[in-house]
């Protein structure tokens, strides 16, 4: 079973990455950032998916903002009280906006979307989105990865898929859990 477990993640983990990365986001990387630490996934190929993942994702959501305005999905998000914020938000510093999307809890999806329905050009916003993301994937992937140094000098070297899966868990969950708490005391 260890064995299988361990093959699965290899053979399939990068796909988790990427598709994880185009739905949510932080804790997946953390996550695959601590099993590259634990050699079960390749760094650089850990901070690629996530690029590839959250740069696709904020670029679809771009094109739908700004392609489908009218749609039913695009006029449910359009409803959410984020949006506005982010309308405003993108008056004032569209860059910085663009930049600061992906470090912003709860404007994962209003925010493309927002810009999208902006003024901001397609060509400006695929530039600053591919550096957004670079930067994202970058910093996530490491600290992910940093976690699983500093968990294997308190702890020693992790033996068993298993145990490596329930320590990234905790360390993704609690990580998420510090932002979550974070973001809505600022709120």
């Amino acid at each position: 079973m260890n064995q299988e477990l361990h093959q699965f993640i290899v053979d399939y983990g990068l796909w988790a990455v990427f598709g994880g990365t185009f739905l949510e986001g932080e804790s997946v990387v953390v996550f695959a950032g601590f099993l590259a630490h634990q050699r079960l996934l390749h760094l650089p190929y850990v901070v690629l998916c996530a690029f590839a993942g959250s740069f696709l994702a904020d670029q679809v959501l771009f094109y739908l903002g700004r392609r489908y305005r009218e749609h039913r999905y695009v006029r449910r998000i359009r409803e959410k009280p984020a949006f506005e914020k982010a309308l405003s938000a993108i008056d004032r510093y569209p860059h910085g906006f663009i930049l600061a999307l992906r470090f912003l809890y709860g404007l994962r999806t209003v925010g493309p979307v927002a810009l999208g329905v902006s003024r901001v050009s397609p060509l400006r916003f695929l530039v600053l989105n591919a550096i957004a993301a670079a930067v994202w994937a970058l910093c996530f992937s490491l600290l992910g990865y940093a976690f699983g140094q500093t968990i294997e000098s308190l702890l020693g070297r992790l033996h068993g898929v298993e145990t490596k899966l329930a320590v990234a868990a905790a360390i993704g969950v609690a990580i998420w859990l510090a932002y979550f708490l974070y973001t809505r005391h600022r709120r």
